[in-house]
C-alpha cells in the first residue's frame, strides 16, 4: 500500500481517531449541522446545550429541597450566549462571551410565589463528568456578510458550545505550520467567521509531526509551544498527539479555559505558555503545605519578557479559587511599576486597591475586603510603626512581590516578616539572583520554579540578543589640559591639587564633551536609519530604539545632537530636576539647562508630558528613539524596540534588565541589539558569570544570552558556500537558463529557498555591523554583493516561473534596503571559510588566504580557543591552562612584547596540543592510557599529593567508572552518587583527604567522566 499524503488522511484522521480515544463523542458533519437547525449561520449545537442545561443547572434550595429552571429561562440562557455585542468589537465580544461561559448568567425563577434569582451555568467546571464532550469536522459555517463558508478542520464542543477549533495541514506542505495559523487568523477577520471563533477558547495548528497553540485574537509571532513530560497510558506517535493529549484532553481543557485565560487592558487576550501553567501549579501545589502554621513560599524565576506580571495576575485567581478568604498583597519597589501592574491585575475578576501609604495599608489588610492589594514596598516601614507589637498573624495572606531592583532582598523583606509573620511570600524575578542573594532565596522558601533565558528563546518567547561593541576615538592634547588644570588649581595647596585630580578624573567629563556626543549621534543615527529608518518605497520599519546616557545633562544634550543632524527622531524620557537648580536671579529665566529643556516640554505638552511621549512612542511612528538615563531601564515593555545603544556604564543585574529591553517579539522581529559605545562587555561578562544558578541551574544555562555580532558573520562563508554548492555542477557560472533548469526539480528548489533565507538573514546582519564594514576585504564584499545580487534576482525569477509562494516577504524590504546603500559601498575585510581545525589540511589552505603572519596567529587563536571552548568539560585543568597560553601569547603580540614569527610558532604549538590533547605534564605511565590524564591533572592541580599516588588515583578512578557505568547513565542519579561515593571513599582511605576536599574532588571528576563516558 502507497503511503498517502493527504491531509485528512494523515493528520486529520489521526487526530479524530485520538480525540474519540480521549472522551470525545464523534459527530459527522451531517450529524452537527441537524443538532443547529440545519443553519450554517447557527455556531452552537443547541439541541446539545438545551439538553444539558437542564441536566447541571438544578438550584439547591435547601438541603433537601431544589428545584429546575424553567424551560423559558432554558430559552433566554441560550439567547444570552448567543447575544453577544460584536458590533462593539471582536475582543469584546470575546472577553462577553467568556465571561458567560465562566461566569454564568443570573435568571429569576419563581419558587413558591416568591421569586429567586439563581445563576444558570453554560457549563459545570467543578465537575467535569456532568459536561457532554463532542467532535465534527469540516464545520461548514457561513461568513458574515457572504453566502460563502469557511470550513474549520476539526471543532471541539463542551456541552454543544465550540471551545476549541484546529486546522490540520499535511507535514509535506511548505511551512504547514504557519499556513494553519494563517487560516485560523483569515477565519476572525471581519468578513470571516468571527461567531464562530468568539466562543472559542484554544485554538490548533497541527501537522503531525508538529504544532503550536493559541487563543483567540493572536498574532501569529505570539501563537506558542507546549513542552511537558510524557505521563500519557495512551501511545502518543506524533508531536500532533502530544498536543492533543496535553491541551485537548476534557479535563485540561476545561482547566485552560477556566483558569488560564486572562484579557490584558481590555485590548488583548492571552492564554498562558507552558511555563506560565506549570509555575502556577506548583506554587498552588506548595501554599498547602504548612510550616510552624505558615504557607510555604519562595521564588519564581522567569526571565525577563516571559510574562511575568501575566503569571501573576493568574496566580492571584487561582489563589482565590483555591483559598478561602485570601488577601493578596503585590509589592513593587517603584511606582511605575505599580501602576503597570495594577492594570494588569485589574483584569482577573477581584477588584484592585492601592495603598498609597502605610496607615492605608493596614486599614486594607485588616479589612474583610477580597481586593488585591498593591503598594511599593517602603510603605510597610510606616505600617510597622503604627502595628508595633501587633503584628497581622493570617496565614492566608499572601505577599507577591514584584522585584525591580532587589530591595526586597535586603532590609525591607525583614519589615515585611514583621509586619506579616505568618504571611505567604512568593518573590518574582526576571533576572537571576547574585550568589550572594541565594541564602535570602532561601528564606522565602527556595527556587519554587526557573524559566531560563535559553528556554525562552529556543520557545521563540524572547528573541536573540546581538551585541556589538563601538568606540568613540578621541584624541587628548594631554599638554594644553596639564597647563588648564594647573591654571584653574593653582589657588589650592598640593593635598587640594591632588584631591581635585583625583576626583577630575572619576568624573568622566571626557566621555560627556560635545564633539564625541556629536560623533555618537551621528553614528546612531546613519546605524539606526540605515536598518530600521525608510525603505526604498518611503516606508517606516515600524521599529524603535533607545539610547540610554550618563546623566539628564548629558541626555539633553543627545537630544539637541540629534535634532540638529535631522535624520531620526528623538524625546527625552527622565525623572524631573530639581527647580531649585539654575536659578541665579529672580528677574532672569533659570540657566540650568535641564531644567530649561524640562520648562520647555511642560510648556508645550503639559505637566503629564511624559505619559504622552511614552503614549506617543507606543502607539505611533513618533519619536523614533527614547533617550533615557534610568527612567524605563526597568519594566518597560514595548515589543517594537529592537536596539539599544548603551552610552553610560551599567552593570549587574540593572544592565541585564536593560538590555532585556529589547528582547521582546515583534512581527519581523529576528533579534534585539544592543550597540555598545561605552565599553560594557566585561561587565556583561561579569554579569553572566557572578549570577548565581538558581538551585539546580547551572550557570552553563546563562550562557549564550547574548550572541556575539562576530559569531553571527563567522557564519557567512559557510551559509554563502552552501548556497554555491546547490549549482556546482554547472559549468556556466551566472547563466541563469541552466540555474532555472537545476531547480525545475522542486526539492532542490525548496533547498535553494531556505538556504538563500539564511544567507540573506546573516547577510544583513553583517552589514549593520561596523566590525564587519571595518574589517572585511573589499574581495570578499564584493563577491557577496554579487551573489546576493545574482540570486535575487534568481529567485524572483524562478518564483515567477514555477509559481512558487515563497514566504520572504519579512526579508525583501530589508535586502532591497540592503542592496540600495551598501551594493555601490566599498569596504574592506578578509575573507575566510569556516573550517574545523581538526581537518590539517583545510585549515592550512584557509590560513595561505589570511596575509601576514599576524593575521595566521590571530586566526590560529580563534579558531584554537573556539575548539578549546567546545572541549573543556573533557579536560578542564589542561584546555583551562592552554587557553590561558594562548590569550597571553595574543596580549604579548599586541603589547609588541613578542615578533609575530614567534607568536605564530607558539600558536601552532598550542593548536597541536589542543588537537592531541597532549602535554609534557603526564607521566610515562598515564600517556598511553588516555580516559586516566584527566583525572591525574586535576588531582595534580588541586593537592600536594605525590606523583605516584596522583597515577594511582587516576587508574582506581576510572576503574570505578567502567565498572558500574550503564546506557545512560549520566541521567541516572543512582549510578552517577554511586560513582561519586566510591571515588570520595578512596580519596579517603587511600589518600587521606579531608572528607569536604575529597567531595569536591570526587564531583569534578563525575563531571569530567559524564562526558567522556558517554555509553
Amino acid at each position: 500500500m502507497t503511503s498517502s499524503f493527504k491531509e485528512d488522511q494523515i493528520s486529520q484522521i489521526p487526530a479524530l481517531q485520538l480525540l474519540q480515544k480521549l472522551g470525545y463523542t464523534y459527530l459527522n458533519p451531517e450529524q452537527a449541522l441537524e443538532l443547529r437547525g440545519g443553519k450554517t449561520t447557527n455556531v452552537l449545537l443547541e439541541d446539545i446545550l438545551r439538553k444539558q442545561l437542564k441536566e447541571i443547572n438544578i438550584p439547591r434550595l435547601s438541603s433537601t429541597k431544589t428545584t429546575i429552571f424553567s424551560d423559558a429561562n432554558i430559552e433566554n440562557g441560550i439567547l444570552a450566549l448567543k447575544d453577544l455585542p460584536m458590533h462593539e468589537g471582536y475582543i469584546s465580544a470575546c472577553q462577553v462571551a467568556y465571561e458567560r461561559l465562566t461566569l454564568g448568567k443570573a435568571f429569576e425563577q419563581s419558587i413558591d410565589g416568591d421569586k429567586k434569582s439563581f445563576t444558570l451555568k453554560y457549563i459545570d467546571w467543578e465537575n467535569i463528568e456532568n459536561n457532554v464532550f463532542h467532535v465534527t469536522e469540516e464545520y461548514s459555517v457561513m461568513r458574515t456578510g457572504s453566502k460563502e463558508h469557511f470550513r474549520p478542520d476539526i471543532v471541539l464542543f463542551v456541552n454543544g458550545i465550540p471551545l476549541c477549533i484546529l486546522e490540520c495541514k499535511r507535514p509535506d506542505m511548505k511551512e504547514p505550520i504557519s499556513q494553519a495559523i494563517s487560516q485560523h487568523i483569515r477565519n476572525q477577520q471581519e468578513d470571516g467567521i468571527r461567531h464562530l471563533y468568539v466562543y472559542s477558547q484554544l485554538l490548533l495548528s497541527t501537522s503531525t509531526l508538529h504544532a503550536k497553540y493559541a487563543t483567540t485574537d493572536t498574532k501569529e509571532e505570539f501563537w506558542a509551544t507546549w513542552k511537558e513530560p510524557k505521563t500519557s497510558e495512551i501511545e502518543l506517535k506524533s508531536e500532533q498527539d502530544e498536543y492533543l493529549y496535553n491541551l485537548c484532553r476534557p479535563e485540561r481543557l476545561l482547566e485552560l479555559a477556566k483558569d488560564y485565560i486572562i484579557f490584558e487592558a481590555g485590548k488583548f487576550k492571552k492564554i498562558a505558555r507552558y511555563q506560565q501553567y506549570f509555575a502556577i501549579k506548583k506554587i498552588i501545589q506548595r501554599i498547602q503545605n504548612f510550616d510552624q502554621g505558615k504557607r510555604k513560599g519562595g521564588v519564581i524565576w522567569h526571565t525577563q519578557g516571559s510574562g511575568k506580571s501575566l503569571t501573576m495576575a493568574m496566580l492571584a485567581r487561582k489563589i482565590y479559587q483555591t483559598v478561602r478568604n485570601p488577601k493578596i498583597v503585590l509589592v513593587t519597589d517603584r511606582v511605575d511599576l505599580d501602576t503597570q501592574i495594577t492594570d494588569t491585575f485589574g483584569k482577573v475578576d477581584v477588584p484592585v486597591l492601592n495603598a498609597k501609604t502605610g496607615n492605608q495599608l493596614i486599614d486594607l489588610l485588616k479589612s474583610k475586603s477580597d481586593a488585591v492589594v498593591t503598594t511599593i514596598i517602603n510603605k510597610f516601614e510606616a505600617a510597622v510603626n503604627q502595628l508595633g507589637s501587633s503584628p497581622l498573624t493570617s496565614n492566608n495572606i499572601f505577599v507577591l512581590i514584584d522585584e525591580g531592583h532587589r530591595t526586597q532582598y535586603g532590609t525591607f523583606n525583614v519589615k515585611m516578616q514583621k509586619v506579616l509573620p505568618n504571611a505567604c511570600f512568593l518573590a518574582f524575578t526576571g533576572t537571576p539572583l547574585m550568589k550572594k542573594e541565594k541564602s535570602t532565596a532561601q528564606k522565602f522558601g527556595g527556587i519554587i520554579d526557573a524559566y531560563t533565558i535559553l528556554q525562552a528563546v529556543e520557545d521563540k518567547a524572547i528573541v536573540p540578543i546581538i551585541y556589538e561593541g563601538r568606540h568613540a576615538m578621541q584624541n587628548v592634547n594631554q599638554k594644553a589640559l596639564d597647563r588648564g588644570f594647573d591654571s584653574v588649581s593653582e589657588p589650592l595647596s598640593e593635598y587640594q591639587r591632588a584631591d581635585l585630580k583625583k576626583k577630575f578624573s572619576k568624573a568622566n567629563l571626557i566621555e560627556k564633551t560635545e564633539q564625541r556626543i556629536d560623533e555618537i549621534a551621528r553614528d546612531i543615527s546613519d546605524h539606526f536609519t540605515q536598518n530600521w529608518g525608510l525603505d526604498k518605497t518611503g516606508e517606516r520599519s515600524g521599529f524603535k530604539g533607545m539610547v540610554v546616557t550618563q546623566d539628564k545633562a548629558t541626555a539633553v544634550k543627545y537630544k539637541k545632537a540629534f535634532d540638529l543632524i535631522g535624520k531620526v527622531t528623538t524625546e527625552v524620557i527622565m525623572s524631573s530636576p530639581d527647580d531649585r537648580d539654575g536659578n541665579e536671579d529672580v528677574h532672569e529665566e533659570p540657566t540650568d539647562e535641564v531644567v530649561v529643556f524640562w520648562k520647555k516640554m511642560e510648556a508645550k505638552y503639559g505637566k503629564d508630558f511624559e505619559k504622552s511621549l511614552i503614549n506617543q512612542f507606543k502607539k505611533t511612528d513618533y519619536p523614533d528613539l527614547l533617550i533615557v538615563v534610568h527612567k524605563l531601564l526597568t519594566g518597560f515593555d514595548e515589543p517594537r524596540v529592537v536596539v539599544m545603544y548603551v552610552c553610560k556604564k551599567l552593570v549587574g543585574h540593572n544592565l541585564l534588565q536593560a538590555i532585556a529591553r529589547v528582547n521582546r517579539v515583534s512581527q519581523g522581529k529576528e533579534f534585539g541589539f544592543i550597540i555598545d559605545y561605552e565599553g560594557i562587555i566585561g561587565e556583561l561578562d561579569e554579569a553572566m558569570n557572578t549570577y548565581s544558578n538558581l538551585s539546580e541551574f547551572e550557570e552553563s544555562e546563562l550562557e549564550g544570552t547574548f550572541t556575539d555580532i562576530k559569531k553571527e558573520i563567522e557564519k557567512l562563508p559557510q551559509l554563502n558556500s552552501v548556497l554555491n554548492d546547490i549549482f556546482k555542477e554547472i559549468p556556466s557560472k551566472y547563466d541563469v537558463v541552466s540555474y532555472a533548469s537545476l531547480l525545475a526539480d522542486e526539492a532542490i528548489r525548496t533547498d535553494f529557498y531556505q538556504k538563500f533565507s539564511a544567507f540573506a538573514k546573516c547577510l544583513k546582519i553583517a552589514f549593520s555591523s561596523l566590525e564587519f564594514e571595518n574589517n572585511t576585504a573589499e574581495k570578499t564584499k564584493s563577491l557577496y554583493k554579487k551573489h546576493i545580487k545574482f540570486y535575487t534576482s534568481l529567485r524572483n525569477s524562478i518564483i515567477n516561473t514555477y509559481s512558487d509562494d515563497v514566504d520572504f516577504k519579512k526579508y525583501e524590504k530589508q535586502l532591497q534596503k540592503l542592496l540600495d546603500q551598501h551594493v555601490t559601498t566599498e569596504e574592506v575585510i578578509r575573507l575566510t571559510e569556516q573550517v574545523s581545525i581538526l581537518d590539517a589540511e583545510a585549515f592550512e589552505n584557509e590560513l595561505e588566504k589570511v596575509i601576514g603572519a599576524r593575521a595566521k596567529a590571530e586566526t590560529i587563536a580563534s579558531r584554537t580557543t573556539k575548539h578549546i571552548s567546545e572541549h573543556m568539560d573533557e579536560d578542564p585543568v589542561f584546555f583551562k591552562k592552554l587557553s590561558e597560553l594562548i590569550q597571553q601569547t595574543i596580549s604579548d603580540l599586541r603589547a609588541l612584547r613578542i615578533s609575530e614569527l614567534a607568536a605564530l610558532k607558539k600558536l601552532k604549538e598550542y593548536r597541536e596540543q589542543a588537537v592531541t590533547k597532549k602535554g609534557d605534564d603526564i607521566p610515562l605511565k598515564l600517556q598511553n592510557i588516555e580516559d586516566c590524564i584527566p583525572f591525574y591533572r586535576l588531582i595534580v592541580s588541586s593537592t600536594n599529593l605525590k606523583p605516584e599516588q596522583c597515577e594511582t588515583f587516576a587508574v582506581e578512578t576510572d576503574a570505578i567508572i567502567k565498572k558500574h557505568q550503564v546506557v545512560d547513565w549520566p541521567q541516572k542519579l543512582d549510578i552517577v552518587r554511586r560513582i561519586n561515593f566510591y571515588i570520595g571513599e578512596y580519596l579517603i582511605d587511600e589518600l587521606k583527604m579531608p572528607i569536604d576536599e575529597a567531595e569536591i574532588m570526587a564531583e569534578k571528576c563525575v563531571e569530567v567522566a559524564k562526558i567522556r563516558y558517554k555509553k
